[in-house]
């Protein structure tokens, strides 16, 4: 039986998305759910686990790193970078890395994009023509918001880093993020932030993440300039697509 492999991020578009994928193909296909987890999450992240595991009626197979301990300040380390041209070496491989060694030949993923990240699907199908994807937010036309909605809906208290008004429940300071960003985490999470500072003390240049647009110079977290606090609306709203997916795992 072919199986339809669900990567679960402890987020909310990932949570509707398995949701979403169980309906439409637990009678015909082994449907399984994964994650990999990651230290550097907030510790709040595994309750909303065990939760969406109650309302998924599903066990969620838990995957771990064990070389660099599942920690990507360990990776950032060992690696000497924090991000470069080809994105940030902790995705690589205390992700991706860790998941491809899951799968089996023939397996079917099955994605949370949005539908503000369709062109994140088209890249990647684009990059990657033998490997089979299902999208069913997408598909839906649901949104990040109508997914932290649902999710709301459902009963489920979503992930401290969306309650405080973050975009996604990532690691705690997440190098893809910009300045506005950064200057966040600094005043949420001193702790983290200064972590992250000592591992480009350490490293130096090499792991900056922000480069000035006049100079080009870049300079590290400590030097983050002074500017506005960017974080997401904390208050999901829902559209109407959100009835209509609902109606598909309520029946």
């Amino acid at each position: 039986m072919t199986r339809i492999v669900c990567q679960f991020s402890c987020g909310a578009a990932s949570a509707v998305a398995t949701k979403l994928a169980l309906a439409q193909y637990s009678g015909t296909h082994d449907v399984q759910i994964i994650n990999a987890f990651l230290k550097q999450e907030h510790k709040v992240n595994r309750r909303f686990l065990a939760d969406c595991e109650s309302w998924l009626a599903r066990p969620v197979t838990v995957l771990r790193d064990e070389k660099y301990g599942a920690s990507t300040v360990q990776v950032f380390r060992r690696e000497r970078f924090m991000k470069g041209p080809n994105g940030a070496p902790c995705s690589r491989l205390l992700k991706r890395k860790l998941l491809d060694a899951w799968k089996q030949p023939g397996d079917i993923m099955v994605f949370g994009y949005t539908a503000e990240e369709e062109d994140r699907l088209d890249d990647f199908r684009e990059r990657n023509p033998d490997r089979p994807v299902i999208a069913p937010l997408i598909d839906r036309g649901l949104s990040k918001s109508d997914c932290k909605a649902m999710v709301e809906r459902a009963g489920l208290v979503p992930p401290l880093m969306y309650r405080l008004g973050y975009d996604n429940a990532n690691c705690i300071g997440c190098v893809k993020g910009g300045e506005g960003y950064w200057r966040a985490i600094a005043q949420d999470f001193p702790e983290e932030f200064e972590e992250l500072c000592q591992v480009q003390d350490e490293i130096g240049e090499g792991a900056y993440l922000f480069r000035d647009r006049k100079t080009g110079i870049r300079y590290s977290l400590r030097d983050l300039p002074p500017g506005p606090v960017r974080r997401n609306e904390a208050l999901p709203s829902c559209s109407f697509f959100c009835d209509m997916a609902e109606q598909e795992y309520a029946a």
